[in-house]
């Protein structure tokens, strides 16, 4: 039984928030010391690193649980089934609904039952669950469907990945111009009779000095609320790790494929950070033997849609798959992999030949 995606969806949020926005922002250190280089400076040096430039913002009337939604809809139109048809609903996010001016994440309900909810399926047999593994978390939702699939016990899942992080970062940090907000989703079936479908997958977990590179605290700013927790972030050790674990586990998953580094035709990375996501690349093929890596083997969307966790991958394949980016097209029986690390830390990687 091989396991496809069937149907792809994605939400970008209507809010173009631009670097220059964040010219106007105070910005403290870790140490809560003022920074006093020109924050015209600051954000050119943030864009010249991370290569974004704009993100999107939810308005104020959409939740995570809406924009998941509104994917959901496009990737069920867009494989062409009943949503009673549906065993799984996983929905894969960090924070929940963060109401607009608060900090208080929501789960209660699952973000998954506010979309079975919202997509008015009534089957009982539908499960929806929600899963927190950092920004892997929808790559991890498709190797859980696969699962639930290759046993025996689905044959058609729902898998999102949403997120609000612009309610949840603080003003005062010069990370706050990485994240955004989106949701990307997939139909995921199971298929006896293609050769297409999930070849292989890879999963890690650091959780020993690795544990807390990503967390909440207090704002960088002296006189910030003690009581209130920000998304934080060690830029530099997630940049260690990343560089020299994310490449060892992209090729543990090509080998356990069976295919080789020169038949994969793109790679789909979470869109975190513009060079280290070149830097993985390069890594991977070097562990190959090769510094040539291939022209327009990486799409990338980081540059005007920002780092939105979760949702970052499913956006930028739906986008691809769908013609909006001209330069990177897929097709069928090309080899892909979809490759993530995270808050954790968390890795994972999936080999899939359309």
């Amino acid at each position: 039984m091989a396991t496809i995606i069937t149907g792809t969806g994605s939400y970008l949020p209507e809010i173009i928030k631009t670097n220059a926005d964040f010219i106007g922002n105070t910005f403290y250190g870790e140490n809560e010391a003022l920074i006093t280089r020109p924050n015209a400076e600051i954000v050119e040096k943030f864009k010249d690193i991370t290569g974004i430039y704009e993100r999107r913002y939810a308005a104020e009337n959409m939740n995570t649980s809406d924009m998941a939604t509104a994917a959901s809809k496009l990737a069920i139109q867009d494989a062409g089934i009943d949503p009673e048809t549906i065993d799984q609903i996983i929905v894969a996010h960090n924070f929940g609904n963060v109401l607009p001016g608060t900090i208080q994440t929501d789960t209660i309900p699952a973000i998954a039952s506010r979309v079975k909810h919202l997509l008015g399926i009534r089957n009982p047999n539908c499960v929806a669950y929600d899963i927190l593994f950092g920004c892997p978390g929808w790559i991890q939702g498709v190797i859980q469907a696969d699962a639930f699939i290759k046993s025996g016990m689905a044959k058609r899942c729902l898998v999102i990945g949403a997120e609000t992080l612009s309610r949840v970062v603080d003003p005062h940090d010069r990370d706050s111009m990485i994240f955004s907000d989106g949701a990307g989703a997939c139909i995921v079936e199971g298929d006896s009779t293609t050769d297409s479908g999930i070849l292989a997958t890879s999963v890690q977990s650091h959780c020993n000095e690795e544990a807390y590179y990503l967390y909440l605290g207090k704002s960088y700013h002296p006189e910030g609320e003690e009581e209130t927790r920000y998304i934080k972030m060690k830029g530099r050790k997630v940049y260690e790790y990343a560089i020299k674990n994310v490449p060892i586990a992209m090729k543990e998953c090509i080998e356990k494929a069976g295919v080789a580094i020169r038949d994969v035709k793109k790679f789909f990375l979470h869109q975190a950070n513009e060079k280290m996501d070149e830097g993985f690349i390069k890594a991977l093929y070097k562990l190959y033997g090769t510094r040539d890596v291939p022209a327009h083997i990486m799409p990338m969307s980081i540059h005007e849609l920002g780092n939105s966790s979760v949702a970052t991958i499913p956006t930028l394949y739906d986008m691809v798959k769908h013609g909006k980016y001209p330069e990177h097209q897929i097709n069928k029986g090309d080899i892909v992999i979809f490759a993530s690390v995270g808050a954790g830390m968390n890795i994972n990687a999936i080999c899939y030949r359309v």
